[in-house]
């Protein structure tokens, strides 16, 4: 099993990279989140990995932080999910919105998600809730102690809103210039008004 890449950043053509270790190019297919954590070209990079191996490839999935491996793979568990969805889910939430909404049994948010209709949103809620709420601790920049919009959520959670309505709640006045405090005032000046 491969489990890291360290080398040269060759070529980046989302959703595939490539890495150059020791004079040989390794493609990596990877969510978008890793493409915006990239170095330039010519530069190092270190990518954790996860080998995917069927009769007609052996595929390579790259992330930067070990939750969204963690996440990548319990995601394969899930009946109906392979490592294309897989791939789309984790490009289009962070690992701790994505625990939010299986945990709050949220079908509605998770079916936003590219390739997930109600049926799966419902298999994933049934079939993850309770083995991923761990992951979300060094998913990406939206995770990192002091992150507004994570401390906007806990505090709407704290104030008695659900895991989901405070991540939808959060969501509708994202800013990346507001302070978790104007974050709260905004997104609760919304849901009165709404």
């Amino acid at each position: 099993m491969i489990v890291r890449l360290s080398g040269t950043l060759i070529q980046r053509e989302p959703p595939a990279l490539t890495i150059d270790v020791g004079g040989v190019g390794y493609e990596v297919e990877a969510p978008l989140n890793v493409f915006d954590r990239l170095p330039a070209d010519g530069e190092p990079v270190t990518v954790l990995t996860h080998l995917v191996v069927r009769e007609d490839a052996h595929t390579l999935y790259g992330f930067t932080h070990e939750s969204d491996r963690r996440l990548f793979r319990e995601l394969l568990k899930v009946s109906g999910i392979g490592p294309r969805l897989a791939l789309a889910i984790l490009s289009g939430v962070s690992g701790e919105d994505f625990a939010l909404m299986v945990e709050a049994g949220d079908s509605q948010a998770l079916t936003r998600l590219p390739g997930i209709g109600k049926k799966t949103a419902e298999r994933l809620i049934l079939e993850m809730r309770g083995r991923i709420s761990d992951l979300g601790g060094d998913a990406g920049t939206s995770n990192k102690p002091g992150d507004a919009g994570a401390e906007a959520r806990a505090a709407l959670t704290a104030l008695g809103y659900s895991a989901s309505e405070a991540l939808k709640m959060v969501q509708s006045v994202a800013d990346p210039e507001l302070s978790s405090e104007a974050l709260i005032r905004a997104a609760l000046k919304k849901k009165m008004q709404g």
